[in-house]
């Protein structure tokens, strides 16, 4: 097996990561919050997270509706005509 090389890319420095916080979104993650990565027309029509949100929310609650009334009936038992 190869080792690894313990060498950075030239085009990154160390300063570039001087900044960096461990765990910055652990809470959010911890949460259930997640990240979606939308198509871009997606995102062109719904630029907000909340206009996202509301917009999915609102499909949520319509195949709610739907889902009661197009729900599968049990069907009857059907009854057999006299020999």
């Amino acid at each position: 097996m190869k080792k690894v090389k313990d060498e950075m890319r030239a085009e990154y420095t160390r300063s570039d990561f001087a900044s960096l916080e461990r765990g910055k979104f652990y809470k959010d993650a911890a949460k259930g919050t997640s990240v979606a990565l939308l198509d871009p027309v997606v995102a062109k029509a719904f630029p907000t997270s909340e206009a996202v949100n509301e917009a999915l929310l609102g499909l949520l609650a319509l195949t709610e509706q739907t889902a009661r009334i197009t729900g599968r009936s049990r069907a009857t038992p059907r009854k057999r005509a006299a020999p």
